[in-house]
């Protein structure tokens, strides 16, 4: 059995299709040309018979997965996350979002961590695009073992599904098998004075600045938000009703992501002094992964100061 602890999540997606691929005939692979990058090249190994590489044309792979769903089949199209969300939008709005198609969608190099590609292949929009969408699913896994479980997910649930995983190996967070639930938060770690929520690579950091925190007598909640759409509103309300403050965390635009929709949630329901940290309005330079997080106020540190900052504004009843 493959040790998918060892692996950055791409690369346990390219794995785990190939283990499903062997027991669900139905399963179709789609690729426009980045088969090395996504990992798909495992499953086109393995069974070349269901596996489509249709080149530089994301627009037709798209296409073309909406009409083997049509047939009854469960298609995953991958490419990178910047091509699957700018590039064949419109594709994807009235092939899969409007029919409902069984479209599994799963993008690799999502965010800046693609590092020295640059800004025109770093996603930093593909979240706020396809939460957009009525019918869709969107999911960002927190680690490789949390990935090979939405996998699984999306496999045996219906409709469309936007998932989106990195370019770097990242911390493991989560154990074998771990138990992922859809339009679930995961709690992390418990606290009362304040909970930081965080989705994909960001999560590892906000445990990071939790565990740091606690030194100081500051115990954070730690949500791992990796479905973002449906979001979990219930989870975001308890947490600002038993914390008071909560800050956010996402290696996406500030606009449309993740704190946005937090934000949301919390002035209809129950607004709280909040902070969110992400990407500002800019796109982004060259470089390498870690120290384009720093100059995004992205890392532990960043999260650390946010929280203490937040307390400040916290109403202490």
């Amino acid at each position: 059995m493959t040790n998918y602890a060892d692996l950055s999540s791409r690369e346990a997606y390219g794995k785990v299709l190939v283990e499903l691929g062997q027991n669900n005939n139905d399963i179709i692979v789609l690729d426009a040309d980045l088969s090395r990058s996504t990992m798909t090249k495992f499953f086109a190994q393995a069974f070349p018979e269901r596996f489509i590489q249709c080149g530089l044309a994301e627009q037709n792979m798209i296409s073309i997965a909406a009409g083997l769903a049509s047939c009854g089949k469960i298609p995953f199209a991958s490419t990178f996350a910047v091509f699957a969300s700018n590039r064949c939008f419109d594709q994807v709005r009235m092939c899969v979002a409007q029919p409902k198609t069984n479209v599994k969608i799963v993008a690799t190099h999502g965010g800046i961590t693609v590092g020295g590609d640059g800004s025109s292949h770093q996603a930093i929009e593909d979240i706020a695009l396809y939460c957009s969408l009525p019918n869709f699913t969107v999911i960002v896994p927190s680690d490789s073992i949390e990935t090979v479980e939405v996998i699984k997910t999306a496999i045996t649930t219906k409709g469309p599904f936007y998932i989106r995983l990195g370019r770097p190996k990242t911390p493991v967070i989560y154990n074998k098998g771990c138990s992922f639930k859809l339009g679930k938060a995961d709690i992390l770690k418990d606290g009362r004075v304040a909970t930081i929520i965080a989705t994909g690579i960001m999560v590892a950091k906000a445990l990071e600045a939790a565990e740091k925190l606690s030194q100081s007598s500051i115990n954070c909640r730690v949500l791992n938000m990796s479905t973002l759409k449906p979001i979990d509103d219930q989870a975001i309300i308890e947490a600002a009703r038993i914390t008071g403050a909560i800050i956010t965390a996402e290696e996406h635009l500030l606009h449309g992501g993740l704190g946005s929709m937090v934000a949301q949630v919390l002035a209809n329901n129950m607004p709280v002094p909040m902070l969110s940290l992400g990407i500002n309005d800019t796109y982004c330079k060259s470089g390498n992964p870690e120290e384009l997080l720093a100059i995004h106020g992205l890392t532990s540190d960043n999260i650390e100061r946010a929280v203490k900052d937040v307390l400040t504004r916290k109403i202490v009843k």
